[in-house]
């Protein structure tokens, strides 16, 4: 166990760094950067002052150099500050994150509570006229635009109707959590509608491989009522494959849905992150992508403990060994 998780540490401290120097490598590339911005911004600002700005700033070293520095700030604990922001990193980003877990944990939670038993249903009656719309539909969740989705949802229950608000976080004027879900409600519905088809698919097809086994033939021939089989025998084993694409988005889930969250003006990771690229943000933008694969890699290694729990025959100690 404890050789499993040092490997796993080892290998995430790798994928980190490697991650960390493609990003701020290619966020130094583009064209421009902050001080560039502000030269533009003011027509005061001289060449001789933009020379002295960089070299107080070090964009004029080579951009190693920079990142290497930057790499001792952050070992210590200093992520510097936010230049869209003028705050610290940390701060921008706490106030960001909280935002996207709750906009996107809901949508996860409902997305699942949906794809779960009406994949299970379609597993159970395959080929069947109800298959074949359950199918019908998923393929629509999934080839939907979500900008194109979020336009038709604001149209519809804002503007036609006028049920609900068509973006923003809160009614100004206004607080509490009605008012919080209430402008939720548009967005979580875009992102559900855009998961829960891939869920409902990968359960499915899971679950139909998983009544073909010669198990679960034994416990028909047995009398073994279809409830009982399938929470207590295949269930399980059908999770699994579902685990690992919760895994992968798990990432996601703390990194945001940046098209979702530009469409409703939802002030999460997503924007923010897409705002400091754009911005020149250097610190801003590379602190949220490596949250987002910090996240990721924290997905992955709850899905490994996952596989243990739903199938016994899978260890850690097993899983060490494939590596």
């Amino acid at each position: 166990m404890f050789r499993y998780i040092a490997g796993r540490l080892l290998e995430s401290i790798v994928v980190l760094l490697v991650v960390s120097f493609a990003v701020y490598g290619l966020i130094g590339l583009m064209p421009g950067d902050p001080i560039d911005l502000m030269v533009q911004g003011d027509p005061n600002l001289t060449p001789e002052d933009a020379k002295r700005l960089k070299a107080l700033y070090g964009l004029d070293q080579p951009i190693i150099d920079r990142y290497l520095a930057w790499l001792g700030n952050a070992a210590q604990g200093d992520f510097g500050y936010s230049r869209n922001h003028g705050q610290p990193v940390l701060d921008v980003i706490g106030s960001r994150i909280g935002n996207t877990i709750f906009l996107l944990g809901i949508s996860l939670i409902l997305s699942l509570a949906i794809a779960i038993p009406i994949g299970i249903y379609a597993a159970l009656r395959p080929y069947s006229p109800l298959d074949y719309a359950i199918n019908m539909f998923c393929f629509a969740g999934i080839s939907i635009p979500p900008f194109w989705l979020a336009l038709l949802l604001i149209i519809l229950f804002s503007v036609t109707l006028g049920w609900l608000p068509a973006g923003g976080m809160a009614t100004v004027g206004a607080s509490g959590l009605l008012d919080r879900l209430e402008h939720a409600v548009l967005p979580v519905a875009a992102l559900t509608i855009a998961s829960v088809g891939s869920f409902t698919r990968f359960m499915r097809a899971s679950m139909i491989q998983t009544l073909r086994q010669d198990y679960i033939r034994t416990a028909r021939a047995k009398g073994v009522s279809t409830t009982r089989m399938v929470t207590h025998h295949a269930l399980q084993n059908a999770l699994i494959p579902l685990v690992t694409v919760i895994a992968l988005s798990f990432g996601t889930l703390f990194s945001g849905a940046l098209i979702t969250e530009t469409m409703f003006s939802w002030l999460g990771m997503g924007k923010m992150i897409y705002d400091a690229i754009l911005g020149n943000d250097y610190n801003l933008a590379l602190v949220g992508l490596m949250i987002a694969t910090v996240l990721t890699l924290a997905g992955n290694f709850l899905a490994d403990i996952g596989y243990v729990w739903l199938d016994p025959r899978v260890t850690i100690a097993s899983r060490a060994d494939k590596r």
